[in-house]
C-alpha cells in the first residue's frame, strides 16, 4: 500500500511540476492534487529535496518502460529511413499528452539538477533500449566513433524537443533526416 501511495504521490508532483512549474510544487499543491488529506504527501517525502528525488525517480521509471515499450514495437533498425520514423514516434510521444507533460517535468527537474548532485546522477543519460538501437544503426552503418555520435544525435533530438516545448509546433521529418544524416557521415 505504501509504494502505491508513494506513486500516487509521484504521479501528482509530476502534474503539479507539468502544471506549475518549480515554484509550485508544494506539499500542499501535491496534496490536493492526489485528493489527499494535507499533510499526506510530507508523511511519504519529509522534504522538498526528498519529494524532488522521488518525482525524479519516478519519470526516469516512466521514461525508461516507454523507451522500452517503443523499441519493442519497432522492428529492428535497417536503413536510415526506420531511424527517422523511430524518431518521429518518439518526438510525437514526448510532445503530445502525458509525454509532453513529462517531458514539462523532465526539463525543470534537468535545471534544478544543476545544483542537485543526487538529482544529477539520478537523470544522467543511462542505458535504455532507445539508446541502443541508435548505437546498434550507427555501428551497422560503419560509424567509427558510435558511443559519441549516439550522444550527440540523441541530444539533438533532446534539443529540438525543447525547443518545439518552448516555441509550439512539430518537428520536422526533414530536420531529423538531416541529423540521422550527419551521424552517418
Amino acid at each position: 500500500m505504501a509504494s502505491d501511495r508513494r506513486t500516487l504521490l509521484a504521479d501528482a508532483a509530476l502534474d503539479v511540476l507539468a502544471d506549475e512549474g518549480m515554484r509550485g510544487l508544494t506539499h500542499r499543491a501535491v496534496d490536493r492534487r492526489a485528493s489527499m488529506p494535507p499533510g499526506t504527501t510530507s508523511a511519504y517525502f519529509r522534504t522538498r529535496a526528498a519529494l524532488l528525488t522521488g518525482l525524479v525517480a519516478h519519470l526516469v521509471q516512466l521514461d525508461q518502460a516507454e523507451l522500452q515499450t517503443t523499441a519493442d514495437e519497432l522492428p529492428p533498425l535497417r536503413t536510415a529511413e526506420e531511424l527517422v520514423d523511430g524518431m518521429v514516434t518518439l518526438t510525437r510521444q514526448r510532445l503530445t499528452g502525458e509525454g509532453r507533460r513529462r517531458s514539462l517535468a523532465r526539463h525543470a527537474c534537468a535545471v534544478e539538477s544543476v545544483r542537485d548532485k543526487e538529482l544529477r546522477e539520478i537523470l544522467v543519460p543511462r542505458e535504455n533500449a532507445g539508446r541502443e538501437a541508435v548505437r546498434l544503426f550507427l555501428a551497422k552503418h560503419g560509424v567509427t566513433d558510435v558511443e559519441n555520435r549516439t550522444h550527440a544525435l540523441l541530444t539533438c533530438i533532446d534539443g529540438l524537443v525543447f525547443d518545439r516545448l518552448v516555441n509550439g509546433g512539430e518537428i520536422q521529418r526533414e530536420a531529423l533526416e538531416g541529423l540521422v544524416a550527419a551521424a552517418l557521415r
